[in-house]
């Protein structure tokens, strides 16, 4: 393996553990936003991750690079909660609000799992960094 692999697959977990911390913002950002029907409420977003594994290189094929990359968002199908809201200009005949089945606590602990794997890629690219100046080192002798 190559040592600037290195860069590559940190560089995938890194712009992956950006897109969980930015589904994770938008939740908590409308974790209190209210909708006249259960239609209509925010619905919580969740980045689905697929490890790519590298691929023996064979002659006359291309290699695929070991990385991680979002499959896709998953949308919550959890029910929106119904809260008694009646002087809330959003209530329904019945005085009913509904709300995002948002859990703030578990967004917060998503947010704060995905920064520490952020920096965790962040320390492999400087550690990597580090190794190769070393190496180029070592030939000034």
């Amino acid at each position: 393996m190559s040592s600037f692999k290195a860069f590559d697959i940190a560089g995938s977990g890194m712009a992956a553990q950006s897109v969980r911390l930015n589904t994770t913002a938008s939740n908590l950002a409308n974790a209190d936003s209210v909708s006249s029907t259960a239609a209509g409420v925010y619905k919580p977003r969740h980045p689905i991750f697929e490890a790519v594994r590298a691929q023996l290189a064979t002659s006359g094929t291309s290699q695929t690079q070991p990385a991680v990359r979002v499959r896709g968002i998953y949308e919550s199908t959890a029910p929106a909660s119904q809260r008694y809201e009646p002087g809330n200009p959003l209530a329904d005949a019945n005085g009913y609000v509904f709300a995002p089945a948002v859990n703030v606590v578990e967004e917060m602990v998503n947010m704060i799992s995905a920064s520490r794997s952020y920096q965790n890629n962040v320390e492999v690219m400087n550690t990597s960094k580090d190794l190769l100046l070393a190496t180029l080192r070592l030939g000034q002798g």
